[in-house]
């Protein structure tokens, strides 16, 4: 039987005037490791015989355990969905839920480099990760995130800023063209693992990319199922 976890907001920062990211508390027994992500419901999205899937969302989670709480960072433009409007005026103390939570990006401990690529608000997916390797860098040889984001209002500046002591690398750009062509320099690193968040459409092009280059299927983490991993992975380069 699926668990469904009802919580309360308890914070809400805004980290630029689009992106919000919503600070639940933690209920008792609920864990989760870095790279996870959620099913993020509102109130009477289990009204009915059947869930209201237009008050569901699928999120990461942008903060660690130890944080105490759990973190939902978001983007909420003027013209927006039912559901990040009736979120956009949600305040601390209100409810929501939280269920089905999944990591499948937890940071690989394998003696490489890493490599997260994303785009906008999938940094927020990278948070945990670069946090957890903050206190613990065992079997990292160093961490490079590039990031583009056309708004320019530049995520978690504070957190994603180079850090040479700690072997890590934080890059942002605010086109296309340029993001493309710092992903093709770091694939040179044939021995690299690549993280990659964002729309499926980035996905598809920044797989297409590193293949071109010689970078396998295994050295690509996806925040996807293992079920829909060869739908992006599976294509034959040749065609």
């Amino acid at each position: 039987m699926m668990h469904i976890y009802w919580t309360k907001i308890n914070q809400i920062i805004e980290e630029t005037p689009e992106v919000k990211t919503y600070l639940l508390d933690c209920p008792e027994d609920f864990t989760w490791e870095e790279g996870a992500h959620t099913h993020f419901a509102l109130e009477g999205f289990n009204h009915g015989d059947k869930p209201n899937r237009s008050l569901i969302r699928h999120m990461s989670i942008s903060t660690l355990p130890h944080e105490n709480a759990i973190g939902i960072t978001t983007r909420i433009k003027e013209q927006c969905s039912e559901f990040k409007t009736i979120l956009r005026h949600l305040e601390a103390g209100d409810e929501v839920a939280i269920f089905k939570t999944h990591s499948n990006v937890p940071l690989k401990r394998e003696d490489k480099n890493v490599y997260l690529l994303s785009s906008g608000v999938g940094l927020a997916t990278f948070r945990p990760l670069v946090l957890d390797y903050f206190e613990r860098a065992d079997k990292v040889n160093q961490i490079h995130s590039l990031n583009i984001d056309s708004s320019k209002q530049f995520l978690f500046p504070n957190i994603f800023e180079s850090a040479p002591e700690k072997k890590f690398t934080s890059q942002f750009v605010d086109n296309r063209k340029d993001y493309y062509e710092e992903v093709k320099k770091l694939a040179a690193d044939h021995e690299g693992l690549f993280y990659i968040v964002g729309s499926d459409e980035f996905i598809v092009q920044n797989i297409e990319v590193l293949r071109e280059r010689g970078i396998s299927s295994e050295q690509i983490m996806l925040d996807k199922h293992e079920h829909q991993l060869p739908e992006f992975l599976s294509f034959d380069l040749s065609v």
